[in-house]
């Protein structure tokens, strides 16, 4: 009786406790507390904008019916995001195209709806493949409307959309909170606008692949001084580098390459010391490579000028004090003289590219000793000597170390036993050929010699010349002899 007295409270206690963990439970999972706001509804204009929005780039047919309780709620939609402002669910990041297996692809005959620019809260919009047909169905960015998400809209992307054509609109310049701006892989055309320096806020602008044409505006440089990558490749940008972009103090990545760009390297570019990729091949830059201080970009540890007349010499650059480069292509530029013994202080280099130059002198024997280098191409220059190189070296660099196309150099002809030898150049003639073919000579020279003697001895013992004679014709072809060895 007395166990069952005390069995009785414990089970009251027992279920008294289970109560409150089901009401801290329940609190949590259906909507009071900071995160308790699953079944909060999505503001009803929002809602309707960003229906009507999706709509337009995907199809009629989609209506948002099989989410529940909306787009924000335990069934979002892949490429959508949200978040809570004042007891409702708002848009916040929109992503068009097939990202996911489940995300949102764009109907055959896409289309910007106004209502795009209503959405309030809305930070990202991106466009991935989403306009891919610019001969059935070309499409541009929208000309106006822009300055409605200026509050709020932080990114914007449009990637690999050729059907994307037109210009870039100058209203972009609105966005005066975008930090993040990319228009890659588009058939976008035009000039770029000036007005996209005043994106005070910027840290990256990629405008790259794109068909525009005209000069890279100076106030890029003046007025964007917080952009860490500025990526203007693919294009048709004509005129000279802005010397504006050396302000650009905290560019860490600057790629202007495959572009129309002529003229000098801008000496201000050697004042960015925070960056560590410089990209300017195939352009037609010209000077000298050692004129503009490529040796101040102490953190560069990519540097590609190849396809450019820059031509110079590498031995007026000092390249110790780029130690930590790790790519340096300088093919096809025209450059003169040999490669310095310095180049081998680089001992974090993976790729060296010094192709179709027109470079002389030996390699020197320590760039063998670079630990991380993969890859070295220096073909199609007029470089001479032996490559004097282990068969290890050889061995781990294959078709990856590239010496065809300098006629005066050579390989040492012991490399064939270990079937390693650099592809596409000529073993050493043996040195031994040349002492082989001096004896042959010398041993016609004694042949002929000892032919005389035999015919002075002959004619001596048959009596022709009496025998005085005789000893002084075998002392005269003793000193013929010996006068021919030394010889």
């Amino acid at each position: 009786m007395m166990m069952s007295n005390h069995k009785t409270p414990m089970k009251g206690l027992i279920f008294i406790i289970g109560c409150s963990l089901l009401v801290m439970l329940s609190s949590r999972v259906w909507g009071e507390g900071d995160e308790g706001v699953m079944l909060a509804p999505m503001e009803m204009n929002d809602r309707e904008a960003m229906y009507t929005v999706i709509q337009g780039f995907v199809g009629k047919w989609w209506n948002g019916s099989d989410l529940y309780p909306d787009p924000c709620g335990w069934t979002p939609i892949q490429g959508v995001s949200c978040d809570f402002f004042d007891g409702f669910w708002y848009v916040t990041a929109l992503n068009i195209g097939p990202i996911h297996d489940n995300s949102l692809t764009c109907s055959s005959n896409p289309e910007f709806k106004s209502e795009l620019f209503s959405l309030q809260h809305l930070k990202s919009l991106s466009f991935f493949s989403c306009f891919n047909s610019p001969h059935r169905h070309p499409i541009s960015i929208p000309p106006a409307n822009w300055e409605m998400l200026s509050g709020s809209l932080e990114s914007l992307e449009f990637r690999s959309n050729q059907g994307l054509v037109g210009p870039i609109p100058e209203i972009l310049g609105t966005l005066r909170n975008a930090k993040s701006l990319v228009l890659l892989e588009n058939g976008l055309t035009g000039e770029l606008p000036i007005t996209l320096g005043n994106l005070k806020k910027l840290k990256r602008l990629v405008i790259s692949q794109n068909r525009l044409t005209g000069r890279i505006p100076i106030s890029l440089g003046g007025l964007l001084r917080d952009v860490l990558i500025l990526d203007l490749s693919g294009n048709s940008f004509s005129g000279s580098i802005p010397s504006s972009l050396g302000a650009m103090d905290s560019l860490v990545k600057l790629d202007l390459s495959r572009n129309q760009l002529e003229g000098e390297i801008p000496c201000e570019l050697g004042r960015l010391k925070n960056l560590t990729l410089l990209d300017l091949s195939r352009n037609k830059l010209c000077g000298d490579l050692g004129n503009w201080g490529v040796h101040h970009l102490r953190s560069l540890k990519e540097l590609m000028l190849s396809n450019n007349s820059i031509g110079g010499n590498l031995s007026s650059v000092e390249w110790k004090k780029m130690e930590g480069l790790e790519i340096l292509d300088l093919g096809n530029m025209e450059l003169t003289g040999g490669i310095p013994e310095s180049i081998t202080e680089l001992r974090w280099l993976r790729y060296m590219g010094m192709n179709e130059n027109k470079l002389t002198g030996n390699i020197p024997l320590k760039i063998g000793d670079l630990p991380r280098l993969g890859g070295m191409y220096v073909n199609g220059n007029n470089l001479t000597g032996e490559l004097k190189f282990s068969g290890w070296f050889y061995g781990k660099m294959g078709r990856r170390f590239g010496a065809w196309g300098n006629p005066n150099m050579c390989y040492p002809v012991w490399l064939k036993s270990t079937g390693t030898v650099p592809y596409g150049v000529s073993p050493c003639q043996q040195a031994g050929s040349s002492s082989r073919s001096d004896s042959g000579k010398e041993g016609r020279k004694l042949s002929q010699v000892s032919k005389l003697g035999k015919e002075l001895l002959l004619s001596s013992s048959t009596g022709s010349i009496n025998g005085v004679n005789g000893v002084w014709c075998c002392i005269f072809m003793l000193l013929l002899l010996l006068l021919i060895r030394i010889s």
